[in-house]
């Protein structure tokens, strides 16, 4: 792979052993039999090739950690969207598996985010065992200090990939329980990672404190595609379940506006973002978790009323249309970036399981907006 250091190709290397996912060098043809068409059976047709080979390859391996948590984001989604009940029951048995447990005890963003599917999976089902073990660990979060227990970093939420991971957790919370110290505790907690990381000329998040001052190789400043695509997908999931009269509402709801305008500035002409937002020119493949999750938020927002339908169909359109480009022709969803915290070199194979969590996100809300046109 042109451009990777030992670091990197040791990073994939572990990626690949953990079962997150794998970038053989022939992954053979991409497919020929999808159409790029947004009516919903269309969408259903690329969400179910490409969730059903995830499924056949990962199902021996699932765990607990975020990497899983967020491809399980999306085959709740897809179940609910699809009405594909097989979804949905593989994610009942993951549940089962672990007891409902979360993986760590007072867990950081990563380790919450399992919270997502099983909260969805409680309010589906009512089964006060699928949601009290999160529950506990929620609580004893806000009796600890609300620092973080990494060393140096203040923060509970110190990057900005953590929004994606844990405020939709507490917002799930919030509509399983009705207690309005799950967003107290959200809304505190957002401000203070939103007051450190957010910058107000771009309208975009910088990784972590680290990145406020890095720069691309154009001298541009560094906004990684997938952190600032976990943001966005974190802001529509947690106003999913915020209440109506959160007086930080109105907060969410502008990042979320003024991020999709910018991202709509920098779609690429193959409707795909890079790595590296504002150095795209020197990124030589699109990155498929990133912009997967940026157009699952921007589809979301359109949905729910925030983003104006005119403007940003045919930028999702576009999106949805670059990402079908990267599907071979046994499902395999390529030109995922391994994980990582930066811009970082990847094959076109290159395929993980948060990607196509995103990408069944996406469709999801791609089929919802056809359906109400």
């Amino acid at each position: 792979m042109a451009n990777a250091t030992p670091q990197q190709l040791a990073g994939i290397a572990k990626d690949n052993s953990r079962h997150f996912g794998d970038d053989p060098d022939n992954p053979g043809p991409l497919a020929k039999d999808l159409s790029h068409s947004l009516k919903p059976a269309a969408v259903a047709k690329a969400m179910r090739k490409v969730g059903d080979w995830q499924m056949a390859r990962a199902e021996p391996y699932f765990d607990r950690i975020w990497t899983w948590s967020a491809l399980y984001a999306g085959y709740m989604a897809a179940a609910d969207s699809l009405h594909y009940t097989p979804y949905r029951d593989a994610m009942q048995q993951v549940g089962k598996k672990f007891d409902w447990q979360l993986r760590s005890h007072l867990p950081d963003a990563d380790d919450q985010s399992m919270g997502q599917m099983y909260l969805e999976m409680y309010l589906l089902k009512k089964d006060p065992g699928m949601m009290k073990p999160t529950q506990a660990e929620l609580d004893a979060l806000i009796a600890a200090p609300h620092i973080s227990r990494r060393p140096g970093k203040k923060l509970v939420w110190w990057w900005c990939d953590s929004l994606f991971m844990a405020p939709p957790v507490w917002a799930r919370m919030y509509a399983a329980t009705g207690d309005h110290n799950y967003i107290t505790y959200l809304d505190e907690e957002w401000l203070k990672t939103s007051n450190l990381l957010w910058d107000k000329q771009e309208h975009l998040y910088a990784r972590d404190a680290t990145y406020l001052t890095r720069t691309e190789a154009n001298g541009k400043k560094m906004f990684w595609a997938r952190g600032n695509g976990w943001v966005m997908g974190g802001l529509a999931r947690t106003l999913e379940y915020l209440p109506k009269d959160d007086p930080s509402r109105a907060m969410y709801e502008t990042q979320l506006k003024e991020m999709a305008a910018r991202m709509a500035q920098l779609q690429g002409k193959d409707g795909l973002w890079r790595s590296g937002l504002l150095d795209q020119a020197n990124y030589d493949l699109p990155e498929m978790s990133g912009s997967a999750l940026i157009t699952y938020s921007l589809a979301w927002g359109v949905n729910h009323g925030l983003l104006d339908r005119k403007v940003y169909r045919p930028v999702i359109a576009r999106a949805w249309s670059g990402m079908l480009d990267h599907v071979y022709a046994d499902g395999r969803l390529g030109c995922i970036q391994q994980t990582g915290a930066e811009p970082a070199p990847f094959k076109a194979s290159s395929s993980y399981t948060y990607g196509v969590g995103a990408f069944l996100l996406a469709g999801s809300e791609i089929r919802t907006m056809e359906r109400h046109r």
